[in-house]
């Protein structure tokens, strides 16, 4: 199902949307105020963090990919910087303040329904704190990346890859 099936209602003047071509696509568009449906993409921000020749990753705790690790992140915030989004993700899964130092990638492409549209991955180098998993993450380790572990995401293989 496309994201837009969902839009039935103007949020401007509450009237029944119709499915027009609209700026190339078929979008929802209000017959009664003109108002247009563009679908934002979901962004998400997450961090490479190297320590000792090993890398940090994450075991995820909820569907998709339950039970498989990735780099530590999350989805961006309207109005939130990526790269403090990214670090406010690893404080949580892992409990470690991170500097994010620059950008590695930024990775397009949905791997699931509920997934990010763009991951931007940041290199990051841990400031202060201990490593103890919370948020959505059940654990929480250092790997050498000749002994990683399932992975979850595309992304995180593509990043681990380099």
């Amino acid at each position: 199902m496309a994201r837009d099936d969902i839009i039935k209602f103007c949020p401007r003047c509450g009237t029944m949307v119709n499915r027009v071509e609209s700026f190339g696509l078929v979008r929802p568009v209000c017959p009664q105020c003109g108002w247009i449906y563009f679908q934002d993409p979901k962004v998400a921000a997450a961090v490479l963090v190297e320590m000792d020749g090993c890398v940090l990753l994450v075991r995820r705790v909820n569907e998709p990919f339950r039970g498989l690790w990735t780099l530590p992140a999350g989805f961006v915030n309207g109005g939130e910087d990526p790269a403090e989004a990214a670090a406010r993700e690893c404080l949580e899964e892992t409990g470690l303040d991170v500097r994010v130092t620059h950008v590695l990638e930024i990775i397009p492409g949905r791997e699931h329904e509920r997934g990010a549209d763009f991951v931007i991955v940041y290199h990051a180098e841990v400031v202060s704190g201990e490593l103890v998993p919370a948020d959505d993450a059940d654990a929480a380790e250092w790997f050498s990346r000749d002994a990683l572990p399932p992975l979850a995401f595309r992304a995180t293989q593509q990043v681990l890859e380099h």
